[in-house]
């Protein structure tokens, strides 16, 4: 697909995003911002054991930011905790399809960042210092 479609794809997620919205209660919840960008964001996730039962997210920031979540989200949803700690910036990057600048990273790798944390914190595990870095 030519990137001009995959740049729709990505304002459509922005407009109509999936999983947007907040769990109360939930078993995680994490927040964190960009602030080069001004993206700000909350994921929340209910468990049935060690899986994602389901995932919400809340926030505002750019279309990359707010596209990113609502995929990731869709992407996890029903995953162990376990695969979510194997996903990788990459991951990330070919979900999106589209050319990131070195600018736009941290907008499309905040969501990521942001549900890591907050599994590691729930798992009480120290995040690997590749994972500190997204």
């Amino acid at each position: 697909m030519p990137d001009s479609m995959y740049s729709d794809i990505i304002l459509e997620y922005y407009r109509h995003p999936v999983n947007f919205g907040k769990l109360e209660p939930c078993d995680i919840h994490f927040h964190d911002t960009n602030p080069l960008c001004g993206d700000d964001l909350d994921i929340f996730i209910t468990l049935d054991g060690n899986k994602v039962r389901e995932i919400k997210f809340s926030g505002k920031g750019c279309a990359i930011s707010q596209a990113s979540a609502s995929m990731l989200t869709e992407t996890v949803d029903g995953k162990t905790l376990d695969d979510i700690k194997k996903m990788s910036k990459q991951d990330i990057l070919d979900m999106l399809k589209i050319p990131i600048s070195h600018t736009r990273i941290k907008c499309a790798l905040l969501s990521l960042k942001v549900l890591k944390l907050g599994v590691y914190k729930h798992l009480g595990e120290k995040i690997s210092d590749e994972d500190r870095k997204l």
